[in-house]
């Protein structure tokens, strides 16, 4: 196909378009476009903590390291059970960054 036939076809499939634009345009003025269902209002969620992230007690212990208290950081994780922060349940999280950072 030639280039010119090609733009030729572009140029109709926007005009085509373009009337399908017109036509959704004109039925949503006259009304004839289905009215969205209401929505229902729910009492809204009283606020929750947000949730503390491993990336977050891993920062405070990474900082507790850095400045000495490599042990003190050791005997924390095995307080949870865990060798290593990765081996930490989730759940305690919270609980382990605030024992953190009381150190």
């Amino acid at each position: 196909m030639s280039k010119i036939k090609l733009l030729l076809d572009v140029v109709e499939d926007m005009r085509s378009l373009a009337d399908s634009l017109q036509a959704l345009a004109d039925a949503m003025t006259q009304g004839d476009a289905p009215e969205a269902e209401p929505v229902q209002k729910t009492a809204p969620s009283p606020p929750t903590e947000p949730a503390v992230t491993l990336e977050q007690v891993r920062a405070v212990l990474a900082e507790k390291s850095h400045d000495g208290k490599t042990d003190a950081v050791r005997e924390l994780l095995q307080k949870y059970g865990a060798p290593k922060l990765s081996a930490v349940d989730p759940k305690h999280y919270p609980a382990l960054l605030k024992d953190a950072e009381v150190l």
